[in-house]
């Protein structure tokens, strides 16, 4: 019985070195929902990439009440991750009013090392809410 415990605990050990010494995936996507925002509103996650891969962030988005996420990301070291794209995703093949929709990024790894992605879901006008919703992403490029 002592044997087996010993066994599964080597197993385990050796699993965990292993997964550590995976590369970073070359597509990442981090993706978070209404749902996710309504229960916290300042969010922050962790995400690696390999060099020269993509990093896709989709985020809850609903223009038609007036709110919406920044269009350029704020990223704290340009020098290891840039922005290459920025969309908005209706709700469905029907633009149905009122629905909410993704506001979707991409971003290029272009070296190693780490860098926050910050952005903020506001209505811009002049005495709108501000950062009602944030969302920070600390991404590690291996």
């Amino acid at each position: 019985m002592k044997s087996k415990l010993i066994l599964v605990c080597v197993m385990v050990a050796i699993s965990l070195c292993l997964s550590a010494c995976l590369p970073a995936s070359k597509q990442v996507s981090v993706e978070v929902s209404c749902d996710d925002f309504m229960r916290q509103n300042h969010i922050s996650q962790e995400a690696e990439v390999a060099v020269d891969g993509s990093l896709t962030v989709t985020l809850c988005s609903n223009p038609s009440t007036g709110f919406q996420w920044v269009e350029s990301a704020e990223i704290s070291d340009q020098t290891v991750l840039q922005q290459t794209d920025h969309r908005f995703v209706s709700p469905g093949d029907q633009e149905l009013i009122g629905a909410p929709g993704q506001q979707v990024w991409t971003f290029k790894a272009l070296k190693k090392g780490t860098s926050t992605i910050s952005m903020e879901y506001s209505r811009a006008w002049e005495g709108g809410e501000k950062g009602e919703w944030t969302f920070n992403l600390t991404v590690t490029v291996k």
